[in-house]
């Protein structure tokens, strides 16, 4: 047993080591192969008549007219050049190269390829190696801490611009969420959980506050009713705070309703500036509620201790929940970051900083600030108003352009409001990128940055929204060479309309230079070569 079982690990290793020896060597016999067949060409050139052919096709190509050779440069230009529209609006839209991806799609499963690991996540295990996460566990999508009420928020934006500030994808999302947490606890639903199960899967608005109302008509303690009523069809906070206070008196001990509403009303009342109320229901959730750390109620509990400009109280949740064992967000990171920066912000200079160096005090928050920007590097963009800034998504993905809008958009006055923090910003923010090696997939402070992140912000971000995308993305090779390729045939096409002849004497004088190594390669053959073998091998 102790011989097998040792011997076993050894066997993967020589099967990978023969594997690679055959990868290795058949680059080798293909080259072999190719040469044999070049030079059995040769050989047999006179049975096959080779030289005749070749000199029936140049006499024809000699009879046909520059006109001949104008068209077909310019069809090819024009070809290459619609190819090269499509590829670049593929790109554009999607994010990668049409030709590339089916290449790869379809080709490389012809070849023996297989796709790559997914890389790895945020987060390493114990002993320090990385836990293999698919992609799809590090495109996690999240529920938005601080997401707004469509009612009395983001219908006033549609009302206003015309605008739809919401996906459907987002919302399908949000739908999913709510038949999910607002279930109940028994195992048999009554008929209006049925009616409420229908209503969050209506698409249309008004579908939904309708079927609200039927639910509430065959029960008046539907609390689950009273929730889309004050998220869907109240038009003012003060209105959405009424019906969510119904809902809670419905709620009974249902935990998931009591958690959700109360933590809403705790936004309504920091939307309505009763923010030590709001940071005391925040703070009294959290206690009754320990385990539900998931939802993330200490960023709406950072965001209006931020707004009373209590920062010793944001450093003690800082202390909590900015550990190395817990999930980060752009919240903990950029406001660890503002808590430092904030201290030394209003007497940095960058000229004085660059004179005498920088103190221990401002090498922690350019750290810190250096640390938050490889976390999400979307954010200072809409800090310094480099982008504008749209109403956040019910939705984020962490590390996405779309958590970076929901925590600029709550955020942003909290950096102007500290003197000096945005200007400090400014000036280290970008040297984030100089410290990140190079190529950036293996990242820093953090684990390798996931490369779906574009893919799923373009789904929770509306189409009128530019998105940010981290890295930048080098144009796919097929770009180029489509490009090079449409230019060149259209040079060509230029140049033999308006210089035929000397156009065909250029290219008599460079096919005669590209063949020239294989007529000195057939002439030193001939000579290295008895005469006889030759006549014998042409016999064969």
């Amino acid at each position: 047993m102790a011989d097998s079982s040792g011997s076993n690990p050894q066997s993967p290793g020589f099967t990978e080591k023969l594997k690679s020896w055959l990868c290795w060597s058949w680059t080798y016999i293909c080259a072999l192969w190719f040469a044999m067949v070049l030079t059995m060409v040769y050989v047999l050139r006179s049975p096959l008549k080779l030289q005749e052919t070749v000199n029936a096709a140049s006499v024809f190509l000699n009879t046909l007219t520059p006109k001949f050779y104008v068209a077909l440069t310019g069809t090819s230009s024009l070809i290459s050049g619609l190819i090269l529209i499509f590829e670049w609006w593929y790109f554009r839209k999607y994010g990668t190269s049409f030709i590339e991806q089916v290449s790869v799609s379809h080709l490389r499963p012809l070849l023996g390829g297989v796709e790559n690991s997914g890389s790895a996540g945020l987060f390493s295990s114990v002993n320090g190696d990385t836990e293999p996460r698919s992609n799809v566990a590090e495109c996690k999508v999240w529920r938005n801490p601080l997401n707004l009420f469509r009612g009395a928020e983001y219908s006033r934006y549609t009302w206003v611009t015309g605008k739809e500030p919401l996906t459907y994808y987002d919302m399908n999302l949000s739908a999913q969420d709510h038949q999910t947490f607002f279930l109940g606890d028994t195992q048999q639903l009554r008929p209006e959980d049925s009616v409420m199960q229908k209503a969050w899967r209506e698409r249309n608005p008004q579908a939904r506050i309708r079927a609200a109302y039927q639910a509430i008509e065959l029960n008046r303690e539907c609390a689950a009713a009273y929730v889309l009523l004050a998220e869907e069809e109240a038009t003012t906070i003060t209105e959405a705070e009424r019906l969510f206070k119904q809902a809670l008196k419905s709620a009974g001990k249902d935990t998931n309703l009591v958690v959700y509403i109360k933590r809403r009303l705790a936004m309504c009342a920091r939307k309505l500036g009763r923010i030590k109320e709001a940071v005391k229901m925040m703070r009294d959730l959290m206690k009754e509620f320990p385990l539900l750390g998931m939802l993330n109620i200490h960023e709406n509990l950072l965001e209006a201790l931020l707004e009373l400009q209590a920062y010793a109280d944001v450093q003690a949740v800082l202390a909590k929940y900015d550990d190395i064992s817990l999930p980060k967000s752009a919240t903990i990171c950029y406001t660890s970051a503002l808590l430092k920066a904030r201290a030394v912000s209003d007497k940095f200079s960058p000229e004085a900083a660059s004179r005498r160096g920088l103190s221990t005090a401002e090498m922690n928050a350019v750290e810190a600030i250096h640390r938050a920007v490889e976390f999400n590097p979307h954010v200072p963009k809409y800090l310094l108003e480099m982008k504008s800034l749209i109403l956040p998504p019910e939705h984020i993905l962490k590390r996405g352009d779309s958590e970076a809008v929901a925590y600029a958009f709550f955020h942003l006055q909290h950096w102007k409001r500290a003197e000096g923090a945005l200007n400090l910003l400014h000036c280290t923010w970008e040297g984030t990128f100089r410290i990140i090696p190079y190529p950036l997939e293996k990242g820093h402070l953090f684990y390798p940055y996931p490369g779906c992140t574009e893919t799923a912000d373009r789904e929770l971000l509306p189409s009128f929204h530019e998105v940010s995308v981290y890295p930048k993305k080098e144009l796919p090779f097929f770009i180029l060479f489509t490009a090079g390729l449409c230019s060149f045939c259209a040079m060509l096409a230029m140049l033999t309309h308006q210089f035929p002849e000397l156009m065909g004497v250029f290219v008599k004088a460079f096919f005669s230079t590209l063949f020239a190594p294989l007529g000195f390669f057939a002439d030193k053959m001939e000579s290295f070569m008895p005469s006889c073998l030759w006549h014998q091998l042409t016999n064969v």
